[in-house]
């Protein structure tokens, strides 16, 4: 079969009423270029709708809508939609003939923007004006007032907003009052109240209030969309047009039926509430619903667009001013006055499925599931995620005769997305919504109790294994235990084999204490190499859990332990799940029992340490030569190179201190050199001033010699730590705590 794909541009499309009210505002119409195929053919069969044949919604706000049925000929067929779908569907929209038929032509009803009709109006009102703007619409016009006293005739001057107050002393600047110009001359006023009627006298004005609520009443509705396509050709064809459009998002809803003698199973029901919101009804279409999001967004291509050019004023040239010439003289120059320069201005820039919940009880409750089909979503509208709760629980028990047979459901993942894919015709009518089953089958479940550090209480849950082969959506859950409601919870994505906690309880019989954990470091390796020393470390935590159970029965407790980054689990008990953040270790307690739960862990730590002058780590370097007599001996250069340099360090610190106390003396004896001068008690300052000279020199002396000492040491050290180099294993505990 020969099929021809038409991408309708939106330059094709034929915009067209049928018939419209003889007094609305006449809609714009947009045609093909004056081609044959534009206009009406009495050849043609008459207009005959569409149906829609295939829905697929998906979890973004997208519904993908296939239409198919038979054509003859050159016939016209038509679908119908909302407002809110026809920017979709102008950018959607496929056609395909099978044997070769092309469309001619693409008509659907279209107006002008609201905004754009009611600037053709001199009213200069809005589509939703307040009360002082339509009567400033009426200012200058001639009106007839009445109902504040005696009737008046003239023209509006203006409406104007007072502030008045009662006897309370309430001031109120709600009060609107027209000023008339009545045909005497005078100037009258009149507040606007309920009982106040302003009658319009010239018949014009009336027009164009009649043309605007017209407008406005058009506006509100067009809401019904009628497309038709010309599909031309010879003989019977099949015509296939397909579009996607905004649509709620579907939701799933699950219930967990737990049996009154536990078996380790569960019956698990899941259900998708599907809205219809488009105009059309949905009869016996294929139904299928995605998970998953395709890129998607809106364009507005229902909306005349209009480009705003830029405004060029018209160019004037400069006019020429009388001049005056003076008379001709001998040897005289002639001069010429100008008085305006010629300029010219620049130019600006500007399934039938009832919403009863007891309709599902019936044909479709018995395996309406059947294939997965696998292909790439594609759509253009926003993407979003939806969430949410389907209908009640009914009764608390399902029967077994009410249960989708394992089989009739099958789920694969193609890219990030899954589809459930109903076989059998499914029908819903437009503004009605439906619960559509997608699963039903026994899975294992076993009931535990939850505790974690993010959520100290502990929570009832079951641990749920999807033994199907098909992926179980996101979405809420109820749980029913012994026929009535045990709680409620929500599950993220379950891929068949995968098992998943859900809790949907607090569990007040369990109590979890976390007590004391230890810490033991241990230093397992110590290298040197160019002047830059490595520790490794290892940090063994062992942290204690205390579970109690109050309850009459056996209580399976998992306990999540947080995972440290860079650490490995090393305590006996394993745990019996891993996620990514936790270790999840499940404890058995018997009644009025409580047990105990260690968990060990080690990390481990890598830490470098740059040895040389300027870090004075001498103290380090003992410490390190303390862990082995092999590092004792390889670092005993280098810590007695560093202890000489601390020593030189220590000398220049005193001498520093030596220098400071001689210049202070010094300069007390100075000052009272000075004070005792003609005096001969001066002789003994005399001398002492001289011995402080001689002393000073000296510790420059020294300072200077200790400098050199440093220099050298410092080198030495150098040298020593250059050539330091080594690798040795340890198992040295360095620290512990309780």
């Amino acid at each position: 079969m020969r099929c021809v794909l038409l991408a309708l541009l939106p330059a094709v499309f034929v915009s067209a009423l049928a018939a419209q009210h003889p007094n609305r505002t006449p809609v714009r119409s947009a045609s093909l270029a004056a081609t044959p195929a534009a206009a009406p053919n009495a050849a043609q069969s008459a207009v005959s709708d569409l149906p829609v044949r295939k829905v697929v919604l998906y979890k973004n706000g997208v519904g993908y809508f296939e239409h198919a049925g038979t054509v003859n000929g050159n016939q016209r067929v038509a679908i119908d939609f909302t407002s809110s779908q026809l920017n979709d569907v102008l950018q959607s929209l496929t056609a395909l003939d099978s044997k070769g038929g092309r469309i001619s032509a693409v008509n659907y009803n279209s107006t002008t923007p609201v905004e754009q009709q009611l600037n053709s109006l001199s009213l200069g009102l809005n589509d939703n004006p307040d009360v002082a703007a339509v009567y400033q619409a009426l200012r200058g016009q001639r009106v007839e007032v009445t109902g504040a006293g005696a009737p008046m005739e003239g023209r509006l001057v203006n409406i104007e907003s007072r502030t008045v107050t009662d006897k309370n002393g309430n001031s109120s600047d709600d009060h609107y009052y027209l000023i008339v110009e009545v045909d005497s001359g005078a100037l009258r006023t009149a507040e606007i109240t309920d009982a106040l009627s302003v009658h319009m006298l010239d018949p014009s004005l009336e027009k164009q209030f009649a043309s605007y609520l017209e407008i406005i009443a058009s506006a509100e509705n067009q809401q019904g969309r009628h497309l038709t396509l010309d599909d031309r050709g010879e003989g019977e064809r099949q015509l296939q047009v397909s579009y996607i459009s905004e649509v709620p998002v579907w939701k799933s809803t699950y219930r967990i039926v737990f049996p009154q003698e536990a078996n380790g199973n569960a019956t698990v029901q899941g259900w998708a509430v599907v809205d219809n919101t488009v105009g059309v009804d949905w009869n016996n279409v294929q139904l299928s619903l995605v998970a998953g999001a395709p890129q998607s967004f809106i364009q507005p291509l229902s909306q005349p667009l209009y480009t705003q050019r830029p405004t060029i004023p018209i160019a004037t040239v400069g006019q020429n001013m009388p001049t005056r010439h003076e008379a001709a003289e001998a040897m005289a120059q002639d001069r010429i006055e100008m008085s305006a320069k010629l300029m010219a201005p620049r130019a600006m820039q500007t399934v039938t499925v009832d919403a009863a919940p007891q309709a599902m009880a019936g044909p479709m409750s018995a395996g309406v599931m059947g294939r997965l089909k696998s292909g790439s979503g594609n759509g253009m509208m926003g993407s979003g995620f939806g969430s949410g709760s389907g209908a009640g629980y009914g009764g608390g028990v399902y029967r077994p005769s009410d249960a989708i047979q394992e089989g009739d459901v099958s789920s694969n993942a193609f890219d990030d997305f899954f589809e459930y894919a109903l076989t059998q015709p499914a029908t819903i009518h437009k503004n009605e919504s439906a619960m559509v089953p997608i699963l039903q089958q026994e899975l294992p479940a076993n009931h535990v109790t939850l505790w974690s550090d993010t959520e100290p209480r502990p929570l009832r849950a079951i641990w749920l294994e999807n033994s199907s082969k098909l992926t179980l959506d996101s979405g809420s859950f109820s749980i029913f235990e012994n026929g009535e409601f045990a709680g409620e919870g929500l599950l993220d994505p379950i891929h068949p084999g995968e098992k998943r906690l859900l809790s949907y309880a607090v569990d007040q019989a369990v109590k979890v204490r976390r007590g004391g954990s230890s810490d033991t470091r241990t230093l397992r390796h110590i290298a040197m190499h160019q002047g830059v020393m490595v520790e490794t470390t290892s940090e063994v935590t062992d942290s204690a859990y205390t579970v109690n159970n109050a309850a009459d029965e056996k209580r399976d407790v998992v306990v999540e332990h947080a995972r440290q980054p860079n650490s490995e689990l090393t305590s006996d008990t394993k745990p019996a799940e891993t996620t990514a953040s936790a270790y999840r270790f499940q404890v058995g307690v018997e009644p009025h029992q409580s047990a105990d739960l260690h968990v060990t862990e080690r990390t481990n730590l890598s830490e470098k340490i740059r040895i040389g002058p300027q870090f004075n780590n001498g103290d380090f370097l003992m410490t390190i030569g303390k862990y082995s007599p092999e590092l004792e001996e390889k670092l005993r250069p280098a810590i007695d190179a560093q202890t000489a340099l601390a020593d030189v360090n220590r000398k220049i610190v005193e001498n520093d201190e030596h220098q400071k106390a001689l210049a202070d003396d010094e300069t007390r004896d100075r000052d009272n050199l000075t004070a005792l001068k003609g005096n001969d008690a001066a002789k003994r300052f005399v001398d002492e001033l001289n011995k402080a000279e001689d002393q000073l020199q000296t510790a420059r002396k020294e300072e200077a010699d200790l400098e050199k000492q440093r220099d050298a040491a410092r080198a030495q050290l150098d040298s020593i730590i250059a050539k330091l180099s080594f690798d040795t294993d340890l198992d040295v505990v360095t620290s512990k705590s309780n």
